[in-house]
């Protein structure tokens, strides 16, 4: 079982020193796929004058935006960094960006629409654009902190997590979450590509984990690898069902997630879909053309 964290304490609109180094706002968009809502984190000394980069603005709430901006009063914000383009990580960016003077930093937008539109609280942001664009591997230096840019595709095509090199942090996005096991959406999500991304987080050994929505993860080793066990059984399980001789993805959901509430069966059902291309691309399934929600499947 995943040791999920649910219960933190937060108000909404409240700045909240969480670290030496990290302050967190959250936004009041709470979502079967936000959860408590869009954890903004802010990166650096808390002084008067102090050199900051803001982490995942969040979705255009004005209450957001005045918070965020009476939060960082009196100190320089010197970067924006944008974990990857949905809308409740990326539209607030560019209004923030202006009226602090900061550039927004992060990957390159996906260029295709996603299966996910109508079905997921996560559709892109389409107007965003980065003023410098991300492509992992990068070294981002301020007054006191060191922030290296992290590519963790699999979620979203152009997923980024943030590592603070002081406190051997993650800021990792919708790339794992404390409070839910994530999304992973075709096309522009890709399931062999998370789990190649969840392999290269579990190699950094990280001490903390600070997820957009929810709670920090502490116990980092232990979670992250019930995380990835738990989409390996999730494979598995996939597997069965085609052996048991359910063709469709319809077919599968509501067993495999009886569990689950029926409103998330949409989201699930794009995991399956991510499962099965995998499976396709491994050789272990045949679809009857391209796989996609509607196609049919079974073991070769």
């Amino acid at each position: 079982m995943i040791p999920f964290v649910r219960a933190f304490d937060f108000a909404y609109g409240r700045r909240d020193q969480v670290s030496p180094l990290i302050q967190r706002l959250i936004a009041d968009n709470p979502g079967p796929f936000t959860f408590t809502g869009t954890g903004t984190y802010i990166v650096g000394r808390p002084d008067h004058g102090a050199e900051i980069a803001v982490i995942d603005p969040g979705p255009l709430d004005e209450a957001h935006l005045a918070a965020l901006m009476a939060a960082v009063e009196g100190r320089r914000v010197s970067h924006v960094l944008v974990t990857h383009t949905h809308r409740d990580h990326a539209p607030l960016a560019r209004r923030f960006a202006e009226a602090t003077g900061a550039r927004i930093w992060a990957a390159r937008p996906p260029v295709r629409e996603t299966l996910a539109s109508g079905a997921l609280d996560e559709d892109e942001d389409a107007d965003f654009a980065p003023d410098v664009v991300l492509t992992g591997g990068e070294v981002i230096e301020g007054d006191g902190w060191t922030i290296e840019a992290i590519f963790t595709p699999g979620h979203a095509s152009n997923h980024m997590a943030f590592a603070l090199r002081e406190e051997n942090a993650l800021f990792c996005g919708d790339h794992v979450m404390g409070w839910s096991t994530t999304v992973v959406a075709p096309p522009d999500g890709n399931m062999r590509q998370y789990m190649a991304s969840l392999d290269a987080v579990i190699a950094r050994d990280f001490d903390v984990l600070w997820p957009t929505h929810g709670a920090p993860v502490t116990e980092v080793q232990p979670f992250l690898e019930a995380y990835r066990a738990h989409r390996l059984q999730r494979e598995a399980q996939v597997l069965q069902r085609l052996a048991a001789g359910d063709r469709t993805i319809t077919e599968m959901v509501p067993v495999l997630y009886a569990a689950v509430d029926q409103r998330l069966w949409p989201a699930a059902s794009l995991s399956v879909l991510a499962h099965l291309i995998k499976l396709v691309e491994d050789g272990a399934a045949i679809s009857d053309g391209v796989p996609g929600l509607s196609a049919q499947f079974r073991l070769t």
